[in-house]
């Protein structure tokens, strides 16, 4: 039996629309880890038409946050970064997700095989692929669900 990613791809997701403030993707994020009972860790932009146009991730965020010469910072035993810290949160707020989108994506469609997939996540260190048919977004392949479906598969998963 060939599996593929339409048998391991998750069909009901959030995304993000470009134009949204980091502030409104953070409220998402947190959202779709409450409903999924798991940490969303990136998320899918789309656009007015439901076409894929990025993805985001929290190290994205993270990355926008973080000062650009940190390295230097912590030589600075003197240096009080609180004030900068809350300056940066208020900042980053304001960033609209197109500003720090990825939009190079790989994707994927519901009839790539399960291995292939495996080896697209290795290679690209993916932990998420978006799936399309006739370019249109119709699911998301999550790398922990391949590899419990491996796992259970081959019997390494314990109960």
């Amino acid at each position: 039996m060939t599996v593929t990613a339409r048998d391991v791809m998750d069909t009901v997701f959030f995304t993000l629309r470009p134009g949204m403030s980091v502030a409104e993707a953070v409220k998402i994020f947190k959202l779709a880890s409450e409903e999924q009972k798991s940490k969303s860790f990136g998320l899918l932009v789309t656009n007015d038409h439901s076409e894929l146009v990025g993805m985001v991730s929290m190290f994205d965020i993270l990355l926008l946050m973080r000062p650009k010469h940190i390295h230097i910072w912590g030589e600075m035993n003197d240096m009080d970064v609180g004030g900068f810290l809350d300056e940066t949160c208020r900042r980053a707020k304001i960033v609209r997700v197109e500003d720090i989108m990825t939009t190079d994506l790989t994707s994927i469609t519901p009839d790539t095989q399960l291995l292939f997939i495996v080896d697209i996540m290795i290679r690209k260190h993916m932990r998420r692929i978006p799936v399309l048919e006739d370019g249109k977004l119709v699911g998301i392949v999550y790398i922990s669900k391949v590899f419990y479906y491996l796992m259970e598969r081959s019997g390494c998963e314990t109960t």
